[in-house]
């Protein structure tokens, strides 16, 4: 009977693997069919007119005055003139292509389970006795007032917690903070804030070797996010503090300052230094952007990474792992906070063309994507600008950045709404390959699959 369904399965893996090709193919075919020679016409305009958008969109970032505005509009107009045109020319038709791609993508990850493909790996969650003597920093600014808005401080007490509030008024050191709580007797220490200040105190948790509690109450709550914790009802996060597992995550280090989401370097890092940047974001940036990504102005940096050596990139990001960069929806993402890796993402666009090319080439030479346990950036100066973790600092050049795996015990709550449920990553060529097996040839790590 094993064996029935065992066939039944990879028969069944093999017709999705049919499915996905065929809706994919057809998706491409239905808009050029029912278009005829005009459809075709209308995929080189629509290409035409992303390289146009591309190149406006650098004019506006480069020029100053009415250039910049007349840029500017074309960036704007000449997208919602091709969506305006497809719509009439070829409305149910999209309609059609887009309900195949669905289908595609369906079929395909269905297909690609069990055959060995690459999959997410979720972290490891521990079992851990709940903390005895939790110690919780506070910040009631951060995010717009979500500490007092879900009375977190009085939640934390009535768990056991002790709570430090910062005061708005004056600096406080969170390092000092923590490390005085852990020499009390500290055996957890949390933070409700932003992540630059979870990085801060993260770091002290790591070097202790005692667990380390995230409180979603920060403005975006990148590090929460790929936690999985709820970033609606940061309350939910204290969960952990009485049902709660450990993961054990990587830490990053810029220098000798710590990060749990990322570094960057180059033109906007620049930008978060500028004093007027918090009040006015938008006005800043453009009145910066153009000396620096023409290089009147800023560093002109080296990365060097596995191997990989960046010359001259307007923007580095180094983060704490990678971040996702097949998956459109998944942007901005981490899979996994425990690969042991940073992930390096590197940006050089000189000219309107490489741009265009940035849009339009599936492999453009002007973005450079590694990952490495170590990543140095260097500069034509003394100091470089830096982003850690939203946080405008200048560090000493050249800058070191490195991974330390599983430095960090995170306890998080057993049951957390956003821990990514995802299948395999879409794989063309081995759909092709399971699509054309025969009979147990499909079976994992067997036949073409090798």
């Amino acid at each position: 009977m094993g064996l029935d369904l065992s066939e039944r399965a990879y028969r069944g893996q093999r017709w999705a693997a049919r499915t996905a090709l065929a809706s994919a193919g057809l998706a491409v075919l239905v808009p050029l069919a029912h278009g005829g020679v005009g459809g075709v016409l209308l995929l080189v305009a629509g290409a035409a007119g992303l390289g146009l958008s591309a190149v406006a969109a650098w004019w506006t970032l480069t020029l100053r005055g009415r250039l910049r505005w007349a840029a500017a509009v074309v960036a704007v107009t000449v997208p919602a003139a091709l969506v305006a045109l497809f719509a009439a020319t070829l409305f149910w038709a999209l309609l059609v292509s887009v309900a195949l791609w669905a289908v595609a993508v369906w079929s395909g990850r269905y297909a690609l389970r069990g055959t060995g493909g690459t999959r997410v790996r979720v972290m490891r969650e521990r079992r851990t006795p709940p903390p005895s003597r939790p110690f919780l920093i506070m910040n009631p600014r951060s995010g717009g007032g979500k500490v007092v808005r879900f009375a977190l401080k009085e939640k934390a007490e009535r768990l056991g917690a002790r709570v430090v509030l910062l005061d708005p008024d004056q600096h406080q050191d969170v390092t000092v903070l923590a490390r005085e709580a852990v020499a009390e007797g500290a055996d957890l220490l949390g933070v409700a804030g932003g992540d630059g200040t979870q990085a801060l105190v993260a770091a002290v948790a790591a070097e202790h070797d005692i667990p380390f509690l995230v409180i979603s109450a920060g403005t975006r709550n990148h590090f929460a996010m790929d936690l999985g914790l709820d970033r609606d009802d940061p309350a939910t996060c204290l969960d952990a503090l009485t049902d709660g597992v450990e993961l054990r995550v990587d830490l990053g280090f810029a220098g000798d300052r710590p990060f749990v989401n990322n570094a960057s370097f180059g033109a906007y890092a620049a930008i978060v230094q500028s004093p007027g940047y918090r009040d006015d974001k938008i006005g800043t940036s453009l009145e910066l952007l153009p000396d620096l990504l023409t290089r009147q102005q800023g560093p002109r940096l080296t990365a060097r990474a596995a191997g990989t050596t960046l010359t001259a990139p307007h923007a580095v990001l180094v983060s704490n792992n990678p971040y996702r960069t097949d998956d459109p929806f998944g942007l901005g993402r981490r899979d996994r906070l425990d690969a042991g890796v940073l992930g390096v993402l590197g940006i050089r666009v000189d000219s309107a063309a490489e741009a265009a090319a940035l849009l339009l080439d599936p492999a453009p030479d002007g973005l450079t994507n590694v990952t490495a346990p170590e990543v140095v950036v260097a500069a034509d100066r003394a100091e470089i600008e830096a982003g850690i973790d939203g946080e405008a600092l200048v560090l000493p050049a050249p800058v070191h950045c490195r991974i330390a795996p599983g430095a960090l015990r995170v306890r998080v709550p057993r049951r957390r709404p956003g821990v990514p449920q995802r299948g395999p990553r879409l794989d063309w060529r081995r759909l092709r390959k399971l699509a054309a097996t025969v009979g147990r040839t499909a079976a994992p790590g067997r036949g073409p699959f090798l």
